[in-house]
């Protein structure tokens, strides 16, 4: 198969050229050349971009990515770093699933009102500790 150019690559990917020289200057995938202005990929491109896109999806960051490929742009995956995204997968799926629940018995409590209802009380003093992943604790400030 034939070097395709950054437009193809694009079309191909589904993503904007402008993604793909970003990616090129974090370093996670490379030119070969040009062809006029157009910068020019190996059709193997197709495939790391496409391993990108899982990694982004399953929550990797891009730097993270990054150190999934080696020098000679192989993937060169950590199994470690995948069971602790899979395990990071794991809690905020227990938090959603608690939000849902918690959001299905709101809707159909029969209480006068909700602050009234005991386990809507109960979501509540969790939300505001953070249990819920609802907020990040705010970086404590040096006393003077």
């Amino acid at each position: 198969m034939e070097d395709l150019d950054i437009t193809e690559v694009a079309r191909r990917a589904g993503v904007p050229a402008s993604t793909l020289r970003f990616y090129e200057e974090k370093g996670l995938i490379s030119s070969i050349g040009r062809r006029g202005l157009r910068r020019l990929f190996e059709p193997g491109v197709l495939e790391r971009l496409a391993l990108i896109a899982m990694g982004q999806a399953a929550g990797f960051s891009l730097d993270e990515l990054a150190s999934m490929f080696g020098p000679d742009g192989q993937p060169r995956i950590d199994r470690r770093l995948l069971a602790a995204k899979a395990e990071e997968l794991d809690r905020t799926l227990r938090e959603l699933r608690a939000m849902r629940d918690g959001l299905r018995h709101a809707a159909a409590c029969r209480a006068p009102s909700h602050m009234e209802c005991p386990t809507f009380r109960r979501l509540l003093r969790a939300a505001a500790s953070g249990a819920m992943g609802a907020r990040k604790k705010a970086p404590r400030r040096p006393r003077s």
